[in-house]
């Protein structure tokens, strides 16, 4: 059970987790049995809208975006397909949330990589049944990585934003 994590920095990496951190994140969401890869990538306001509008059609910067790696074509050997996909997280999003939300900058990092881990392994929250799952395990994860429930009474705002399931962004 191991997951190869690449993280690309598109934004300076003042103030900005350090890869270490991201990779715990995403290591600590990755549920899989066998060897797997993912990128992970930190980009500005303006490639974050450029993303969000052009596979979700919405003019604006999102805190992550998700893209699942395309299946592989039948025959190949399930090992084939070790590529998850690419989380973008978008960081001044990320800071502005952090600080409206009242959480530090590295736990709202943690619980946005878990998230869009979570999606690239094939959940999603477009019912309440699916959404009190996602926010469970995402949890769950969270406090095994010492951080509080972002679900909880005590966190102002959920800042995750609705999709279409299995489209190519789907956080």
């Amino acid at each position: 059970m191991a997951l190869e994590v690449a993280v690309q920095y598109a934004v300076p990496r003042a103030g900005v987790p350090a890869a270490a951190t991201l990779h715990r994140a995403a290591r600590a969401a990755w549920r899989g049995s066998g060897v797997a890869a993912v990128t992970l990538r930190l980009v500005d306001a303006e490639e974050g809208l450029a993303l969000n509008h052009a596979f979700r059609g919405r003019d604006y910067a999102t805190n992550v975006l998700s893209f699942p790696a395309p299946s592989l074509p039948p025959g190949l050997p399930p090992e084939a397909n070790a590529y998850l996909g690419d989380v973008v997280l978008c960081a001044p999003v990320l800071a502005q949330e952090a600080a409206e939300q009242g959480k530090t900058l590295a736990a709202h990092y943690h619980h946005m990589v878990v998230h869009g881990m979570l999606h690239l392994q094939g959940l999603d929250h477009q019912t309440s049944d699916e959404a009190k799952r996602m926010e469970e395990i995402e949890s769950s994860i969270l406090a095994g990585l010492g951080y509080s429930d972002p679900y909880a009474a005590e966190h102002p705002a959920r800042t995750l934003s609705s999709h279409p399931a299995g489209t190519a962004p789907d956080a």
